[in-house]
């Protein structure tokens, strides 16, 4: 078990609370700040402890990885460094904060990411101040973990909390390297309210007791590549995996040797869905709703032409597999209620569009069933978490994972993620 915030002395020390503010944005406008709102508590706790409160987290990507292979410039960077609208800049959070903290608390902005200019804004807090730091991203050497850049993170700063789980899974200098520093330096880190939620709602999918089966998983999303391990272990861990999404027409075709028309298919993982079809513990859909001329740019587009495809039949030339059908909504939703623990990952068509969000509505009034009757229900952020909020379905769930990759990966390596295993025990 970890150290979580509660455990912390503070009072008047300063305290690095690596947050995930990494919020979903047109532009200037947050279209979603539920990350903000979920830091708050672990703020406020050391708010009240009387902490000096150093903020740090990442936004989107700054372009380092194109400057190394010559796809930009400098010049490129630095534009886009300087842009203060919500691209990549943190600085317009700043008013998120003061509104969810209150008026008492004085919350400041360094522009500054490391330097005399940044440690002299920490060593001018007073206790129970708050310090938003620009974004970690500005600085190369946060992705690398560079050894250099965590040190004199650490060294401006008494303690840590971890509560960016979104981010947890990734060992970069702000995540790891700062903590691993502090606690060689016999200083204490600690999980924050947000982490401790994360790591015991996703831990009961990690190792479901006996009394908690059947476990089932539901998995959606784009690509089978991409979710090979995860897969993986779920088929060691799951009674059933019920397949949906773009995934859901490589095992189709694999297992049925059907025709998937203009659907996502990777053919170079015919054979791994095929074995993972064998293992019996694989459900797929029994009919399909297919679509022509489909726009990925503009999903909320209207279809002109769409089509129903029972059984394992081919799709008609030019479709594409947009929505599960009604038959395997009803089979999919008989599988979940009978469920105790459930796993939800990646929606089971576009969501997004009116005509192909039944199959993932389906699922979530499936699960909230499940969850009236007693099963634990989890949701692993990312795009499932998405349709639950748009169909109004959040509260219906035990918990709803802030970090899509994150939950993934801690229950592929069984519980342990770098940004909760560098964190020291109780």
């Amino acid at each position: 078990m970890k150290k979580v915030v509660t455990d912390l002395q503070v009072k008047d020390l300063k305290v690095l609370v690596r947050v995930d503010f990494n919020v979903p944005h047109k532009g200037a406008e947050i279209t979603d700040d539920n990350r903000i709102v979920a830091a708050i508590p672990t703020i406020a706790e050391l708010v009240k402890k009387g902490a000096k409160v150093v903020l740090m987290s990442h936004l989107g990507k700054v372009a380092w990885k194109k400057l190394k292979k010559g796809e930009a410039t400098m010049e490129d960077i630095e534009k886009q460094m300087k842009k203060n609208d919500l691209s990549i800049a943190l600085d317009s959070l700043k008013k998120n904060l003061e509104a969810y903290l209150g008026h008492e608390v004085a919350v400041s902005f360094s522009k500054a990411t490391r330097g005399a200019e940044l440690k002299e804004h920490i060593d001018a807090l007073k206790s129970g101040d708050v310090l938003l730091v620009q974004n970690t991203r500005y600085e190369a050497g946060e992705e690398k973990n560079d050894p250099e850049l965590a040190k004199e993170w650490a060294s401006y700063v008494d303690a840590f909390v971890m509560d960016a789980f979104g981010s947890a899974h990734r060992a970069h200098a702000s995540t790891y390297g700062v903590p691993a520093a502090l606690k060689e330096a016999g200083k204490e880190t600690a999980v924050g309210f947000l982490m401790e939620k994360e790591i015991k709602g996703l831990g009961r999918c990690v190792e479901p007791k006996e009394d908690e089966r059947p476990y089932i998983a539901i998995l959606g999303g784009a690509k089978v590549s991409s979710k090979i391990e995860v897969i993986d272990s779920l088929l060691k861990k799951c009674d059933k995996i019920l397949i949906g999404g773009g995934m859901s027409y490589t095992f189709k075709k694999a297992v049925y040797g059907i025709d998937v028309g203009c659907s996502l298919c990777e053919d170079d993982q015919l054979d791994y869905a095929k074995k993972c079809f064998e293992t019996g513990k694989i459900m797929l859909s029994v009919d399909t709703i297919v679509g022509k001329g489909f726009d990925f740019e503009n999903p909320e587009a209207k279809v002109a032409d769409t089509e129903y495809v029972d059984g394992d039949h081919d799709f008609p030339e030019g479709y594409e597999g947009l929505d599960i059908g009604p038959k395997t909504r009803a089979l999919y939703e008989d599988t979940i209620k009978s469920a105790k623990t459930i796993f939800w990952n990646g929606p089971m068509g576009v969501f997004e569009n009116d005509d192909f969000q039944a199959g993932t509505k389906a699922v979530c009034e499936a699960c909230a069933e499940a969850t009236k009757n007693g099963a634990f229900t989890v949701i692993g952020g990312g795009d499932s978490a998405a349709a639950a909020k748009k169909f109004g379905y959040t509260k219906e769930f035990s918990h709803v994972s802030t970090g899509g990759g994150a939950s993934l990966e801690l229950i592929q390596y069984d519980g342990h993620l770098p940004g909760i295993d560098v964190i020291e025990d109780k």
